[in-house]
C-alpha cells in the first residue's frame, strides 16, 4: 500500500489520518477498504469522553454492532498518545472488525492491548469538538470517508 491518509469530513472540517500500514498492515487495508466503500458514511461518533476516546465506526451507533469480518490482533509498539487512532474490540484481542477510537489524551495503559493504525495529522481540533457523551445526547457524524495519496 502506498502512503495514504484516510480523511472523515465531520460536522466541523476534515480530519487527516496517515494509514500507518507499517504498524498494522491488515487493519490500515480493511479500513481503508471500508471508507472506500462508504461504510463510515453517516456512522456516529457513539462515545466520547473528554481525556481520553472518541470512538466511532459502529453501523448500529451504539457499539455493539461490526460487518462480522475479524481483524487478528497486531498490537505494535506505537504508544497511545493523543491523536493515535486505534481500533476497538471486545476481550478477545482477535475481535476488532470496524470500530475505531482516536485517542483525545495520552493513554499508556491501552499500549500494547490494542492495535494502533493511524495517526492524526490535520484537524484534531474537529475531534476535540465531538459532542461528549455514553452515547452523546446528539452525536458527531463521519460526514463522509475517503482514502487519499499522502502528499
Amino acid at each position: 500500500m502506498a502512503d495514504q491518509n484516510l480523511v472523515f469530513t465531520l460536522d466541523g472540517g476534515d480530519v487527516t489520518i496517515r494509514l500507518r500500514d507499517d504498524l498494522a498492515p491488515k487493519h490500515t487495508a480493511r479500513i481503508a477498504e471500508l471508507a472506500k466503500d462508504g461504510f463510515y458514511d453517516g456512522l456516529t461518533f457513539h462515545r466520547v469522553i473528554d481525556g481520553f476516546v472518541a470512538q466511532g465506526g459502529c453501523p448500529q451507533g451504539n457499539g455493539t454492532g461490526g460487518t462480522g469480518q475479524k481483524i487478528d490482533a497486531e498490537f505494535n509498539s506505537a504508544p497511545h498518545v493523543r491523536g493515535a487512532c486505534s481500533m476497538a474490540r471486545t476481550s478477545d484481542p482477535n475481535s476488532a472488525d470496524c470500530q475505531f477510537f482516536i485517542c483525545l489524551d495520552e493513554v499508556p495503559y491501552l499500549d500494547n492491548q490494542y492495535t494502533v493504525w493511524g495517526e492524526v495529522i490535520d484537524g484534531m481540533e474537529h475531534v476535540d469538538a465531538l459532542p461528549k457523551g455514553e452515547p452523546p445526547a446528539s452525536p458527531g457524524v463521519i460526514q463522509s470517508a475517503r482514502v487519499e495519496d499522502a502528499a
